[in-house]
């Protein structure tokens, strides 16, 4: 069963992944895609807690503690069970530079749907939707320029779905006290910029 699934994971990565006609603007748009698209979320977190409400910035506290987690978990995993990247086996072609550690899971991704995830369950459609996009050409990317597998990815969903579901209840139960309490501290830290209009108070 392992050995069919590895062979349906090499053959779509084949099919992704760009070949050696490939443009030169192709190619430098994958990786853009592939790098950079990761800082529109620091970007979006900071907006969410800088001018949201409280509603918000519970979100915003959830969907980082949800993808923490996530990722703490790619670490072991990674550990277990190393998985080589396409490159380590002479697979495809590699377009930009990695570190040939684990591939499964995608850090990139995880923190997608970590964020994704979080802010869907939590009734952030919209956002939702932005970021999960913004994911999916994120995970076309990474395979694209040859540093990750098709079931990488999937993986990476997983995980993140799997977070939540370890985050959640315990945010029921802790999470509107550890949102005051955040926002007790910001409120302190930041209140001349608040006092001014420039951020929300």
């Amino acid at each position: 069963m392992m050995n069919e699934i590895e062979a349906f994971n090499r053959a779509l990565f084949l099919e992704i992944n760009g070949g050696g006609a490939t443009p030169a603007w192709l190619v430098q748009v994958a990786i853009g895609i592939a790098n950079d698209l990761i800082y529109l979320i620091p970007l979006l977190l900071l907006g969410m807690w800088l001018w949201g409400d409280s509603t918000r910035r519970s979100q915003t506290i959830k969907a980082c503690l949800v993808t923490l987690l996530a990722l703490g978990a790619n670490q072991v995993i990674g550990l277990v069970w190393t998985h080589p990247r396409p490159f380590m086996l002479g697979l495809g072609h590699e377009w930009m530079y990695h570190a040939a550690d684990s591939s499964f899971p995608s850090d990139h991704l995880t923190v997608f749907a970590g964020i994704g995830l979080s802010l869907l369950f939590s009734g952030a459609f919209r956002l939702a939707f932005a970021v999960l996009a913004t994911g999916f050409a994120v995970a076309w990317a990474r395979v694209f320029v040859g540093v990750h597998f098709p079931l990488d990815m999937v993986g990476s969903v997983m995980v993140a779905g799997v977070s939540y579901i370890v985050v959640s209840p315990l945010w029921r139960s802790a999470g509107g006290m550890l949102t005051q309490l955040a926002e007790r501290q910001y409120r302190a830290a930041l209140a001349r910029p608040i006092a001014a209009g420039w951020i929300r108070g």
